[in-house]
């Protein structure tokens, strides 16, 4: 309807514009005076007409004086007996100098064929303009269950083919993903010792950690087609669309075979059935069931492998998980400190650096950072590098970036008084020195009282090395070092702010879970407790139900308040110890608002290295 109102008012302007430029064509012709017969006989007899011009029915008169006047006759007579009727005679009609002329060849056809063709083409024309506009929405209306797919050919040109050397880090993901590339360009090889390549391949990974990355490499690797589809595109709100759209990708991808199908964000579509509320009819369930028989179904689908991504694989159907779908699941990780280095060497790539930065310092700076954080970051670094009117990007650019992205940005205009900011000072010190002092705690690369985020301030620890597993002995140092604020608060004020709120919460989680799930409980014994269920329906991830009894339940809060007691007390103890040490840090804040690793360690010494046991 809006390309019809569209095409309707394009002719409404035009018929104006051609009628205005009509009338001014009109306008712009020269005003006859018109005159009887009777008045030209007399001015002939006068002898004041130079001649007269028949066109038709029309009498052209000029006089001698170059004045145009007009007159009509009747059809049926002459100009010369119409003439004579009013007593002149044939001399007088001889010397009037009378010439006839006629309407031939393009002004006439113009004159007689263009007011009535004009508008008429004009009809024809909204007419056709018209029925295309109803035939492209009537096209679009039955397309409406085609797939949307994004395809990329190995011939097209245009478009950048990913390979495996442009996906850092993640080598085995890389070394399962190989062997679906060599399948794809030798198939005889394996089909001959009647190997099957998997039908369905699952990569399973936290966001942003080239999930989707991996599969484009996979079909670059490969030279084969890539269809590529969002799993949140097959659902709309007409019921039966996701699933016809489903058939349509796979139609497509049978006629290009052999060829790579990916799924992303699976789990859009593909959450354990009957947890809803709409059962069996849910247009997402009808989605699901027609990728499961598409898949795996009575119709083969040789030469077609189907990729896909999910960071929540525990909610997926188990349907699409048995063997003949999604039978191999590819974890890609979180990268470790050697590939978070090589990830930063690729992102750095068309970037002007400052030659002091260092990247295995910055890659040691970022645990838990995935691939597209360090993007994130570099890319954060260069924006502020050119907001200073820098030439490259140097590490403090870097540095500054690396708080931005893992805390928020600074806010200066957040200013605090003297006693907030020096109660700040204190918080923060108390977490930076019982840090400092417990040995099973991450060493403190950086304490700030400037405002960053929803934080006053903050304590930034990174350990020495990436881990993976924690100890009993680890957990407790954490929540020491957590209440560390907490007890410096209480310590030096007597009594206790807001800002401790976060540092407890996060204590009391880690209390929780030591009692509750990794079986570290000192009176209940190596179980768990609790079962974890996620329900869709009612709006919220998890939903914990009970398995223990409400006695059970008193003496988990029990524990979890003894181990929250216990740890403060610990670093209460520790900044009672050092309080010396606890009030130089707070002065240094006070002065320098953000204190290094280098400036930390010298007011309380290196930290000593504890071997792992």
């Amino acid at each position: 309807m809006k390309n019809i109102s569209k095409t309707f008012l394009f002719f409404f302007i035009i018929m104006l514009i051609m009628a205005g430029f009509l009338s001014l064509f009109e306008n712009g012709q020269k005003q006859i005076k018109e005159v009887s017969l009777g008045t030209v006989a007399e001015k002939m007899k006068a002898g004041q007409v130079e001649r007269i011009e028949i066109r038709g029915n029309n009498l052209k008169i000029i006089t001698k004086d170059g004045q145009e006047l007009q007159s009509y006759k009747e059809a049926i007579e002459s100009v010369n007996e119409v003439l004579a009727n009013y007593g002149l005679s044939a001399e007088e009609l001889r010397l009037a100098n009378i010439v006839i002329k006629t309407e031939t060849g393009l002004s006439y056809w113009l004159g007689v064929i263009l007011p009535f063709a004009l508008p008429l083409l004009l009809i024809v024309a909204f007419v056709w303009f018209l029925s295309r506009s109803v035939q492209g929405v009537n096209k679009r209306a039955m397309s409406f269950g085609q797939s949307s797919a994004k395809d990329e050919k190995p011939e097209d040109k245009k478009k950048h083919k990913v390979k495996f050397i442009d996906v850092a880090g993640a080598k085995e993901a890389k070394d399962e993903l190989e062997e679906i590339v060599q399948f794809l360009k030798h198939p005889k090889k394996f089909i001959n010792l009647g190997a099957k390549i998997p039908k369905g391949v699952l990569l399973i990974g936290p966001p942003g950690c080239g999930k989707t990355l991996l599969a484009r490499a996979v079909a670059g690797e490969a030279g084969v087609p890539f269809f590529y589809v969002s799993g949140s595109e097959f659902v709309e709100m007409f019921v039966g669309v996701g699933a016809s759209r489903v058939r349509s990708l796979f139609q497509k991808a049978k006629k290009n075979a052999p060829c790579i199908v990916f799924l992303d964000e699976l789990d859009a579509v593909g959450r354990r059935r009957g947890a809803g509320i709409g059962g069996s009819h849910d247009e997402r369930e009808q989605t699901l069931n027609q990728i499961l028989v598409e898949m795996d179904g009575f119709e083969p689908n040789e030469g077609i492998i189907t990729l896909a991504a999910t960071n929540r694989p525990d909610v997926l159907d188990p349907a699409l998980l048995r063997p003949g779908r999604f039978d191999r699941r590819v974890v890609v990780d979180l990268p470790d400190l050697k590939d978070r280095e090589e990830i930063l060497k690729i992102h750095t790539q068309g970037k002007i650096l400052d030659g002091k930065i260092d990247l295995h310092t910055l890659a040691a700076r970022t645990p838990g950072f995935s691939g597209a954080d360090l993007a994130n970051l570099l890319n954060e670094a260069a924006i502020l590098a050119a907001k200073h009117n820098k030439q490259q990007i140097e590490m403090e650019d870097v540095l500054e970036s690396i708080d931005k992205v893992m805390i928020g940005p600074a806010r200066k205009s957040r200013m605090l008084s003297e006693k907030e900011k020096k109660i700040t000072a204190y918080h923060e010190a108390g977490h930076a020195l019982t840090a400092h002092i417990l040995p099973k705690a991450d060493p403190v690369h950086k304490v700030s009282i400037i405002s960053r985020g929803q934080a006053g301030g903050y304590t930034i620890k990174l350990p020495t090395e990436d881990k993976h597993m924690y100890s009993y002995s680890e957990f407790l140092d954490n929540m020491a070092v957590l209440l560390g604020g907490y007890a410096a608060e209480k310590l030096i004020f007597g009594e206790l702010t807001t800002g401790a709120t976060s540092d407890l919460r996060q204590a009391t989680e880690i209390a929780k879970q030591l009692v509750t799930q990794y079986g570290m409980s000192k009176f209940l014994g190596p179980r768990t407790f609790g079962e974890r269920e996620e329900l869709i329906f009612l709006g919220r991830e998890i939903s914990e139900q009970k398995d223990y009894s409400e006695k059970t339940q008193e003496k988990i809060d029990k524990e979890v308040g003894d181990y929250i007691q216990e740890a403060y007390k610990t670093s209460l103890a520790i900044l009672e110890k050092n309080k010396e040490k606890l009030d130089q840090i707070t002065k240094a804040l006070l002065e320098k608002e953000v204190l290094e690793r280098e400036d930390f360690e010298k007011i309380v010494g290196q930290k000593p290295q504890v071997k792992n046991s």
